[in-house]
């Protein structure tokens, strides 16, 4: 299933993407409430069995798409996760992965504009594969690390380099609100095997800034899984990010920064295309 969250006639809901168009799962289905809640209650079965027979409620181009899941618990970034980006940082490789944390209300659906903010011009694109929790744990096991996951999204760690860079720790330029694109839904393991080989694709305007797949990852997604269940236990809904490859804007030179009128696309092979508007912040 492709799970998608998102607002139709001025109203909150989720669902599922057939046919080009949206089925409301949550009208079908009150009882889980978001997608938060139905990896909570371990619903994916009986919402693919709601999609049987039915027709899109929704077109795609008549609703306003939220990050999959709008209400995560906890969001986890890797940082320096491809060796082409740790050579282009001049920064070493650890033995452990670096990791972030990104708050929920700093994302963004698809299609929503990432915005420029009045404080600074230093906006980056960092494409990333996202992997989303499906079942909860604390110490999972590297074996068992892939039970564990729901599906894939796509993800645009937009970065505001220079409050990033001003100090040893991100979580400044990190957070800004609207910088953090999820989307455009979240494919389940059922069409995106847990163990895939994904391919990742970053565009500015139509040109290609990135390009890797997931068998280059320093950290794999298992590591990742067991390695952050040791000190933060997993929930259902939870995001980790897994790190942007070579190419992003600010260590090219000059440096290349996102601007008002860009457009931005991050793609997964077998998930889908994350397509952005930038825009400057209103203030």
């Amino acid at each position: 299933m492709k799970l998608v969250s998102f607002i139709a006639n001025g109203r909150t809901s989720w669902g599922a993407v057939i046919d080009e168009g949206v089925v409301d799962l949550g009208a079908r289905l009150p009882e889980f409430g978001d997608v938060r809640n139905l990896l909570a209650k371990d619903g994916l079965a009986k919402a693919k069995a709601a999609l049987a027979g039915v027709k899109p409620d929704h077109k795609l181009d008549s609703i306003t798409f939220l990050p999959p899941v709008p209400n995560p618990e906890k969001i986890f970034c890797v940082g320096l996760n491809y060796a082409d980006h740790v050579v282009e940082t001049k920064r070493d490789k650890t033995e452990d992965p670096a990791i972030f944390v990104r708050f929920a209300d700093s994302q963004m659906g698809h299609l929503q504009p990432m915005l420029v903010p009045p404080e600074s011009s230093h906006l980056d694109y960092e494409g990333e594969i996202a992997v989303v929790i499906g079942k909860g744990g604390r110490r999972i096991p590297l074996e068992r690390a892939y039970e564990h996951v729901a599906g894939f999204s796509c993800y645009n760690d937009g970065s505001i380099r220079d409050l990033q860079w001003a100090t040893t720790q991100w979580t400044t330029g990190k957070n800004f609100p609207a910088t953090g694109a999820f989307g455009p839904w979240l494919s389940t393991v059922d069409e995106t095997p847990a163990d895939s080989k994904l391919t990742l694709i970053t565009r500015l305007n139509g040109v290609e800034m990135q390009r890797a797949t997931t068998d280059m990852l320093i950290h794999s997604i298992p590591r990742l899984i067991a390695f952050i269940s040791v000190f933060s236990p997993l929930s259902p809904g939870d995001v980790i990010v897994t790190g942007t490859p070579g190419g992003v804007g600010g260590r090219k030179n000059p440096p290349l920064w996102m601007k008002d009128g860009d457009i931005v696309e991050i793609e997964i092979d077998k998930v889908g295309v994350l397509r952005t508007p930038v825009k400057n912040e209103r203030v």
